[in-house]
């Protein structure tokens, strides 16, 4: 699947959007892996019907292109707890824009009365995109992955709204490939990004909001250290 490029009018159009509504800040902000990241991106932030409906817009129309590009799939899956809202409003869009799925996702607990289980709603089968905000461990997608192949359905892919572009980090030590890489070549599955850094920086050089003009060196300072 080809890369969008940095310029990527969707991935601009998604950057200011997550801009306005305070889901993409500026400051600074710990990761998961330590280090101080001067942007953070929080799809809990997307907490309304509006911003829902807006966000799942972008998740669809990046992946009715995917699916031009050769990215095949007959479901989507919204691992627990952000993907399982993210899967259901781009199910939602994607019967809007004529292309109507089915979707499941998983509980954290299995239920032991009523269906039972840990899964919930369309069985799952055929080929399988994963939904959800940000990768950056590939944690969630592993387990994703291996809830769908125990099903005896293939994951194909995952679509998430931000890719950050930087090295993973185990036990504090760097590594030299990213989440996004790791799933792609260790795992086998196509990823498919709203936007990515690279787009965020494009946005910060030429945004007419002055408010954002001083963080774009932070930003690229970043991705200079940190990113692959």
């Amino acid at each position: 699947m080809a890369q969008q490029q940095a310029n990527d009018a969707l991935a601009q159009e998604f950057v200011q959007f997550a801009v306005g509504a305070g889901v993409l800040r500026f400051g600074e902000f710990k990761t998961k892996a330590g280090r101080l990241s001067p942007y953070f991106f929080n799809a809990g932030g997307f907490d309304d019907g509006a911003k829902l409906g807006r966000v799942a817009g972008f998740y669809a129309r990046r992946l009715l292109a995917a699916q031009q590009d050769g990215l095949e799939f007959d479901m989507l899956f919204g691992p627990a707890y952000k993907g399982i809202t993210l899967a259901a409003a781009v199910v939602i869009e994607l019967a809007r824009l004529g292309r109507n799925v089915p979707f499941a996702y998983n509980r954290k607990e299995a239920k032991d009365h009523g269906e039972g289980g840990t899964l919930v709603g369309a069985p799952l089968a055929g080929r399988v995109v994963i939904i959800d905000d940000v990768v950056s461990a590939g944690t969630s997608v592993r387990e994703s992955i291996a809830m769908i192949t125990a099903a005896k359905a293939t994951p194909v892919g995952v679509a998430i709204a931000l890719d950050r572009q930087e090295k993973s980090a185990e036990n504090g030590v760097d590594l030299p490939f990213s989440a996004v890489q790791y799933i792609t070549a260790e795992l086998g599955l196509e990823v498919c990004a709203v936007a990515t850094l690279a787009d965020l920086l494009h946005y910060l050089s030429v945004t007419s909001d002055a408010t954002l003009a001083p963080h774009r060196h932070a930003v690229s300072a970043y991705r200079a250290r940190y990113g692959v």
